[in-house]
């Protein structure tokens, strides 16, 4: 089981291993997405970067970076990811919005 901590809204979503992190945050109602990702965004199929969080800690602990996250996140620094690319298999801590 991941233990998905999100920083900002104060509250921890308990995951099975392999979970996407974009589907779990938006089933327990934490907005990933600015007002321009909220009318933009393209459902999570990796197509438009909206989703941009900042992982704080856990890093090890998340899938690799996909190539669609390699080319809209290389100015970004290493902790940022996708949460649409991105699968949880152990504990992480999430900062939305960065």
């Amino acid at each position: 089981m991941a233990n998905i901590t999100f920083i900002k809204e104060n509250q921890e979503v308990i995951a099975a291993d392999g979970a996407n992190l974009r589907e779990k945050a938006l089933q327990n109602r934490i907005d990933i997405y600015t007002l321009k990702g909220k009318l933009t965004n393209c459902g999570g199929y990796g197509q438009c970067g909206t989703c941009i969080v900042e992982i704080t800690s856990g890093g090890e602990n998340l899938s690799p970076r996909t190539d669609f996250e390699l080319r809209k996140l290389k100015k970004k620094p290493d902790s940022y990811r996708l949460a649409c690319q991105t699968l949880v298999n152990g504990p992480v801590s999430v900062k939305t919005k960065p």
